[in-house]
Order: C-alpha cells, then sequence, then structure tokens
C-alpha cells in the first residue's frame, strides 16, 4: 500500500479509454508499480511513455506498467566517455548504424542475461516493439564487427525524447559504443532528454543519473509535445566520420 490506494491499479480486458492513473500513485513497494492489465496496443504504449509509464513484466506474468520514483535519465550534455572507451572509439573497430537490424537487437536483447533463466522480453513485448518499429516509433542502434552485430540497444522516441529499452553486448564495449554514438545524434537533433528508467551502474557510468519523478515529468510533457524525428533513422554523416569524442570537455572524462 502506497498511502493513496489498496493496490495497483487494475485496467480491465477489452478496455479501450487508455487511461493510466497519476503516477503519483504508483507503488513505493515494489517501487513504481502503477497498473496491471491492458494490452500492448501501440496505442496504449505511447500513451504510458507520454505519461512517464512503461510495461515491464516476466512471462506468466499480466502486463505491468510502472512509473519508478526517481527515475533514471541521461542528459546528453552529460554524457560520460572514460578513458578506456575514448579508446576504442579512436580504434573504430566498430561499425554503427541506425534501424537497420531492429528484429535482430531486439532478439538479442530478450536472452537471458548470464546466471537468468528468463527475460522481461516476453514475445509479446518483441511482437509489440516490432510493430512500433514498422509505424517508425521505436528504433534499434547497431555495432558491427566484422559485418557480425557485436551489440546494440533499442528503445522509442517520442517528440524531443528517447525513451530507452535495452541494450545488450555480444564483445566488450559494443553496446557502449552503439549508446554513445546516439546520444551525440540524439543531441544534435536537439532531444535534451533520454529516459533509462531504471538504475544501474553501467548506465551511470556514462552519466546517467537519478531525478525525481515530479521533476521528470515536468520536463516530460512539454518535450513530447514538440515535432520528433519521424520514419527511419540514419546517422548523420559528421557522426559516423568524425572524431568528436575527442573534443574534450568537463563531462567527457
Amino acid at each position: 500500500m502506497n498511502g493513496h490506494q489498496p493496490g495497483p491499479w487494475w485496467i480491465p480486458p477489452g478496455d479501450t479509454s487508455l487511461h493510466f492513473p497519476d503516477p503519483g500513485l504508483a507503488l513505493r513497494d515494489p517501487d513504481g508499480l502503477l497498473a496491471i492489465g491492458g494490452d500492448l496496443s501501440p496505442e496504449r504504449i505511447l500513451s504510458a511513455y507520454r505519461q512517464g509509464i512503461f510495461p515491464w513484466y516476466s512471462d506468466g506474468q499480466p502486463i505491468l506498467w510502472w512509473s519508478p520514483d526517481p527515475r533514471t535519465v541521461l542528459f546528453p550534455a552529460h554524457l560520460k566517455i572514460s578513458r578506456s572507451l575514448r579508446k576504442t572509439l579512436r580504434k573504430r573497430n566498430f561499425r554503427v548504424t541506425l534501424d537497420q537490424a531492429f528484429d535482430e537487437v531486439i532478439a538479442a536483447c530478450a536472452q537471458p542475461r548470464p546466471g537468468s533463466s528468463g527475460t522481461w522480453i516476453t514475445t509479446g513485448m518483441s511482437q509489440a516493439y516490432t510493430l512500433l518499429h514498422r509505424a517508425g516509433r521505436a528504433h534499434s542502434v547497431e555495432a558491427w564487427l566484422d559485418d557480425e552485430l557485436a551489440g546494440g540497444l533499442y528503445g522509442i522516441s517520442i517528440g524531443r525524447v528517447f525513451f530507452g529499452e535495452s541494450m545488450f553486448s555480444h564483445r566488450p564495449d559494443a553496446s557502449k559504443v552503439a549508446f554513445v554514438h546516439l546520444v551525440h545524434q540524439l543531441e544534435s537533433w536537439g532531444f535534451p532528454l533520454l529516459d533509462c528508467q531504471v538504475y544501474s551502474q553501467h548506465l551511470a557510468s556514462l552519466g546517467a543519473e537519478e531525478i525525481n519523478r515530479t521533476a521528470f515529468l515536468r520536463r516530460l510533457q512539454p518535450l513530447c509535445a514538440m515535432e520528433g524525428h519521424p520514419g527511419n533513422w540514419a546517422f548523420d554523416t559528421d557522426t559516423v566520420t568524425s572524431q568528436w569524442w575527442q573534443v574534450p570537455d568537463q563531462h567527457r572524462l
């Protein structure tokens, strides 16, 4: 219980209202659980993201909708590139692309992590985000090594916000290389916010930080209403050919 309601909101089968409760009603334990049920239609997922809510559940569970507090975000200007990662970038071993292998990226992200037998990227989630990709709403970033997919990530774009969903690496630094290229491109396109959802040391090492949910929602809503970057994505030429990561500043270590 969270002092506001006895439990998470129930979305009945067949509900077409796309309504979600106020994220401020989310449970504190487990942190951020707001609603249960509904479906994974593109319309419902996009409505959820605009309100600071996202689906996250495992096989055998109903669809669970979350809005944690605090929220992990990355401001592109705060991107951190460590000396070791800068060295990897300088070698240019990885070729980085956008929206060239979405199905392969989400399938790789769905593989169980070491020490785990399950995944939260269920068949239903994969199908839902693939539909969003075909609609120009979900995007993938790929890092290739010798023409093999070595790492990457995917997420959703609404207005001037990118909502990161998951990343994977088959080779050291592959997902980080994909991530920093994406962040640089988003900054060039005028995206001031990347939602990382839940804290991890991996994301924190790249500059992600926690802000309270109220501050997140205050930034989110006007940015989602802005004109975005629709359709399939491709990197601007200077993102993949210049050595922008070599420019020193106080954020890149």
